[in-house]
């Protein structure tokens, strides 16, 4: 794809949702204080979408993970969750060792890669991992974990080639 092509892709958007659709849109993430989470969210490199204050308690930020067709919400009066509950919020990477870096370089404390002992996704917390990536590092196996400054919960999973069908 030449990058004249990419550009007018880009410009274009995402194709609007057909019949018979549901995309995942937005998340919402209860934090406590938007500016903090507005700092630590554009330090990872995620595009700031919006900011707006809409009325007195009533604030609404966007980003967007790069490459994402889903984007999360924070800010005042978005949500009646206790600020740092939500937690197993996923990102797939290509290279879960460079990822991590890169959040390492961003300066987030970020665990170690690891597995799960059953090779199955992952366990809730921190119960049943193994250190270290997946054997051979397999798709769907090896993740790093990290939290935002409320205690969000998120989660990379390498991912090189998805399943037939995904």
């Amino acid at each position: 794809m030449g990058s004249v092509e990419a550009s007018e892709n880009l410009a274009a958007g995402t194709p609007p949702v057909e019949v018979g659709e549901m995309r995942l849109e937005v998340v919402v993430v209860p934090v406590s204080d938007a500016d903090l989470a507005k700092q630590f969210y554009q330090a990872l490199g995620w595009r700031l979408d919006a900011d707006l204050t809409v009325d007195e308690g009533y604030r609404v930020v966007q980003f967007t993970p790069p490459g994402s067709l889903c984007s999360i919400i924070f800010g005042q009066g978005v949500t009646t969750a206790p600020p740092g509950s939500t937690q197993g919020l996923q990102l797939t990477v290509h290279d879960i060792d460079a990822a991590r870096a890169d959040l390492v370089e961003r300066g987030v404390t970020v665990s170690e890669v690891f597995h799960d002992v059953t090779g199955i996704f992952h366990h809730a917390g921190t119960e049943g991992r193994a250190n270290g990536p997946a054997p051979g590092h397999a798709d769907y196996g090896s993740f790093v974990s990290f939290s935002d400054p409320d205690g969000n919960g998120w989660l990379l999973q390498e991912i090189k080639k998805r399943l037939p069908g995904r």
